[in-house]
């Protein structure tokens, strides 16, 4: 199970940090995304982190100022965003999937477990 939290109101240019918590089970042998979705939309890769040797990926619009990591440790993976801009207003969703080729890392069917989202809403 993962629990998704961090999200709120932030103005243009401010930074907010998105947490997916693991529940009863190690992060460790998973790919681990980010994704969003706003209103009227499909929902959208974002970010992931590759279940072998901990590469990092980005969607071209959020490269540069988001950053995805993880606490195996804590079974906590994070999404810090920085330089936010009114077009990442969406509800974000953390997911982890157990066998995902680095190809598929931007596919949401590709994953086996999802968040329940966290609004993040960039607004003065």
């Amino acid at each position: 199970q993962l629990q998704a939290s961090g999200g709120g109101l932030v103005q243009p240019g401010g930074s907010l940090r998105l947490s997916c918590a693991a529940s009863g089970r190690t992060l460790s042998g998973y790919a681990l995304g980010w994704f969003r979705q706003s209103p009227g939309k499909e929902r959208e890769f974002v970010a992931a982190i590759a279940r072998s040797g901990g590469a990092t990926y980005y969607t071209d619009s959020v490269k540069g100022r988001f950053t995805i990591s993880k606490d195996n440790a804590k079974r906590t993976v994070y999404l810090q965003m920085n330089r936010l801009e009114p077009e990442d207003t969406a509800v974000y969703y953390c997911a982890a999937g157990a066998r995902i080729i680095t190809s598929s890392l931007g596919q949401a069917t590709a994953y086996d477990y999802w968040g329940q989202g966290t609004l993040v809403t960039v607004s003065s």
